[in-house]
């Protein structure tokens, strides 16, 4: 397939990340990173094609669709989620329990603990229709 060519299903679709802003630097990129391997392990299609350079090296295909990150305030990710299952859209949560350790053994026994209106969030990841992540994140600031 060559690397222009971009399917018209595609350019329907949206992916963003929206993480808490009160998270600092570090803690806000490991959320996006953590959100964005598992929207990828869930929608394998959404990486292109690999790139070769003129030195004919092949790279690793990247998301044609590209990732917003956005921040929204922490106490907000909730309704955002809850708003886009709402909507249909796929959702990948990322409790804060998972900031808390780094065993994900320990990370499944906090979040069983927690009811699901209880849980709190570092970020959560949406993939959709382009309109409905739209409605969803309307006019989230980028990540600064």
């Amino acid at each position: 397939m060559p690397i222009d060519h971009v399917d018209d299903a595609r350019e329907e679709e949206r992916c963003a990340i929206v993480v808490a802003a009160e998270l600092p630097p570090g803690r806000a990129a490991n959320a996006a990173a953590v959100i964005a391997l598992t929207l990828g392990k869930r929608h394998p299609h959404l990486a292109g094609p690999d790139l070769v350079d003129a030195s004919g090296l092949s790279h690793p295909g990247l998301i044609p669709i590209g990732i917003a990150i956005l921040a929204a305030p922490a106490q907000e990710l909730g309704e955002i989620r809850a708003k886009a299952l709402h909507k249909g859209i796929d959702v990948v949560d990322f409790p804060a329990q998972g900031q808390e350790t780094t065993n994900y053994v320990t990370f499944g026994a906090m979040v069983r603990q927690v009811p699901t209106e209880a849980l709190t969030y570092v970020g959560v990841g949406l993939h959709g229709s382009r309109r409905q992540v739209g409605r969803v994140i309307g006019k989230l600031p980028l990540l600064k």
